[in-house]
């Protein structure tokens, strides 16, 4: 594949130098700039295209009716739309760095793009099936405008329906108000109280002789704060219930403006009536095919094993419902439910689910991608001092939520280019993420160990549109705890940017990256991460949580001296301990999900490289003695233990097998033989009188036998 890159300052507003940015854009077979691309340069741009027989580009611009004519240029030379990626050299960097920054960013921006795309996937996708029940609740005209291609069920939720405009012919009407929503797409359950049963008539009595505008017509129902009083007599069914009836409605879709919940951000589960909803809700009408978002890997899963419960982070991460326990030693994702928030796979220690697209390569090639020094001078200066160029004094990654998050900088750099305001701050190093939940810890400590100097989690303003508020601030603590023990300091912080309040963002940032952030002492641009232990029998796939983020610890290691020897903060490892009484039973090592736990002739080991923290062997413990504790023990890894025959294993627990005295094989552990024997050797004794041994010295093979004189 032939790649080009074409830089644009924008009718130089951007104050960017053009010469150098095309200098320090890399592994491309031609680098262009232009001061007006998609004016009066399209044609010189479409020559470059076919001169070098380009197959794809990279070109500076963020405005959408520029990128129109660019994609509209690239595909007269032969090229689809989506061959050409497009960066933010504007907003994002020339209206609010200076000249020497946003030149050294812009050309690092197009490095990011160009490694990014070599690791893109195509989209998996998959049928969904639904059929074509949908409520709507409290509006007729939302329910008169689906009803000639849905089954519209319309619950009043307290309304007065007889004087509505709309057309309800066609039409369901019930009574109640919701109480709860529950489901996903396809099985949603609406939870409904109302305080007239069906047995009403609707005779009216009810709406007579109530209190005044607190019984409705159509249809029947009474407002939970009527009074009680002798009108409730007049009802001939006895249908009226004051304190209230409560019943289930099924359906495949919701439509419920002004709703909120936990289950707000669900597909089918509409919270506002416009023509982009009778839309939406028409093309989910009987199944839908849609992306899958995730890639699952689910026989490395530590959910659990045989009964048992083992690790449930991805159910506790997941802010849509869309993994649930599908039994208690398994979970089921449920992908029509997915919102691609990337929850779940942060949490995820073992690969189990990936998000497809940014897949964890992709972010790792973009991240070493802007932090590698450009162009021949940088570089070579930046291999002498052990640093990044001096273009960016402070390399900062700053993980940006491609929703509002990417938006409020985007408006930040709008505002500084109308001169509405003074925002200029430190060049920090975007790399778009679905959501602040997609970011962990493996993302994290990988941008360390590719030299940043320090890391930002760029979320929502406000409120994480899927975890809700300050959906970060554990990950931030429990990181930054990591990295002071592994002797960085802390270089980990959040920020929610408002696109109301630019100022508090630009001195919030300028803050972390020019008083707090000292520089790293990992040069920048030699990491290039595989996301794998090396470890044959280990299967995770490349870039699991745990894999890649021992990866990055150990790259960080070859820099700094460590506070701890234990290193704090990182869920996803675990550190064995086995107390007296142990009896070898082989519960633990086939619980294990990660093989992480072996029975040998002399005792338990444990390899703490593939513990990932699930506390299943703790769980199931027979004898109750074995217990897990967070952290990184770097005592543990085998290049610390290089002296030891087999440095990936530690004995945590001595003891010895029993030798059949009969055929010779091992069959149990002396202790679990000694412990059965004291709990009934006086009641069994007499059983094989003429038996050389005890009999709890024998195999059971051996033992029917001679119990049984075969």
């Amino acid at each position: 594949m032939n790649e080009g890159a074409f830089v644009c300052s924008c009718a130089g507003t951007c104050d960017i130098d053009l010469e150098e940015a095309r200098e320090g854009i890399e592994d491309v077979e031609v680098a262009a700039s232009s001061q007006l691309l998609c004016q009066d340069k399209l044609e010189a741009f479409e020559q470059v295209i076919e001169e070098y027989e380009l197959d794809e580009m990279v070109v500076t611009c963020p405005e959408a009716k520029a990128q129109e004519k660019i994609e509209a240029a690239a595909e007269r030379q032969g090229l689809r739309a989506d061959n050409v990626e497009f960066v933010d050299q504007r907003e994002g960097a020339g209206w609010v760095h200076d000249r020497e920054a946003a030149t050294a960013k812009t050309a690092r921006l197009v490095n990011a793009a160009n490694a990014g795309r070599e690791t893109e996937r195509r989209p998996r996708s998959s049928i969904h099936r639904a059929d074509y029940d949908v409520v709507v609740v409290g509006d007729p005209d939302a329910a008169a405008a689906i009803a000639d291609s849905a089954d519209v069920t319309l619950l009043a939720n307290g309304e007065e329906l007889a004087t509505a405009d709309a057309d309800l012919e066609n039409v369901d009407v019930e009574r109640g108000r919701v109480v709860d929503v529950d489901g996903k797409y396809g099985e949603f359950e609406l939870t409904v109280e109302a305080l007239v049963t069906d047995d009403c008539v609707s005779c009216m009595k009810c709406v007579h002789e109530g209190p005044d505008g607190m019984v409705t017509r159509y249809p029947v129902d009474i407002d939970p704060e009527a009074p009680v009083g002798e009108w409730v007599t007049v009802c001939p069914t006895d249908a009226i219930e004051m304190e209230g009836v409560e019943r289930t409605i099924e359906c495949d879709q919701v439509i419920h403006p002004g709703g909120e919940g936990p289950i707000g951000g669900q597909r089918g589960y509409h919270t506002k009536f416009d023509p982009a909803t009778v839309n939406e809700v028409e093309r989910l009408l009987g199944g839908f095919e849609g992306i899958d978002f995730l890639d699952l890997e689910m026989e490395v899963c530590a959910a659990g094993t045989a009964g048992e419960m083992g690790c449930n982070e991805c159910v506790e991460a997941c802010p849509h419902d869309a993994v649930e326990r599908a039994a208690i030693d398994e979970v089921e994702f449920h992908l029509d439910s997915c919102q691609n928030c990337g929850a779940c796979t942060s949490a995820c220690p073992t690969g189990a689910t990936r998000l497809q697209e940014p897949n964890n390569e992709r972010l790792a090639r973009e991240v070493e991608a802007l932090l590698a020094p450009t162009g021949d001078d940088g570089g070579f200066v930046s291999g002498l001092l052990g640093g990044s160029s001096a273009s960016i004094e402070t390399p900062m990654i700053a993980f940006v939520c491609s929703e509002r998050a990417q938006n409020a900088l985007r408006e930040y750099g709008r505002l500084a280019a109308a001169g509405r305001a003074d925002l200029e701050y430190p060049p920090i190093l975007p790399v778009s993420v679905n959501c602040a939940d997609t970011v962990g810890e493996a993302h994290v400590l990988h941008a360390l160990a590719a030299g940043a100097d320090g890391v930002a989690i760029v979320g929502c303003g406000g409120s994480c549109l899927h975890s809700g508020p300050d959906p970060k601030a554990e990950l931030v603590e429990r990181v930054n705890r990591a990295t002071a023990d592994l002797g960085l300091g802390e270089r980990v912080s959040f920020f929610a940017p408002d696109p109301d309040e630019p100022e508090a963002f630009v001195e919030e940032v300028s803050q972390f990256a020019v008083t707090e952030l000292e520089a790293s002492p990992i040069p920048a641009g030699e990491h290039e991460a595989d996301g794998e232990i090396d470890d044959p029998e280990r299967e995770n796939p490349p870039f699991d949580s745990h894999g890649w983020t021992l990866e990055s610890v150990r790259a960080i290691l070859e820099h700094v001296e460590p506070e701890r020897e234990v290193i704090r903060g990182l869920k996803d490892f675990g550190i064995v301990e086995v107390a007296e009484g142990c009896t070898l039973t082989p519960t633990c090592t086939s619980y294990c999900p990660t093989d992480a736990l072996r029975r040998t002739e002399n005792g338990l080991d444990f390899n703490h490289e593939r513990c990932v923290n699930c506390g299943l062997c703790e769980e199931v413990c027979v004898e109750n003695v074995m217990s897990v504790e967070d952290g990184l023990d770097l005592s543990l890894l085998p290049e610390n233990k290089l002296e030891e025959p087999d440095p990936a294993w530690e004995r945590v627990y001595e003891g010895s097998m029993l030798s059949c005295a009969g055929c010779g094989k091992q069959f149990t552990s002396e202790a679990t033989a000694d412990a059965i024997e004291d709990r009934i050797g006086d009641v069994v004794a007499d059983l094989a009188p003429d038996s050389e041994e005890s009999i709890f010295q024998y195999c059971p093979e051996c033992r029917a036998r001679l119990l049984h004189d075969v």
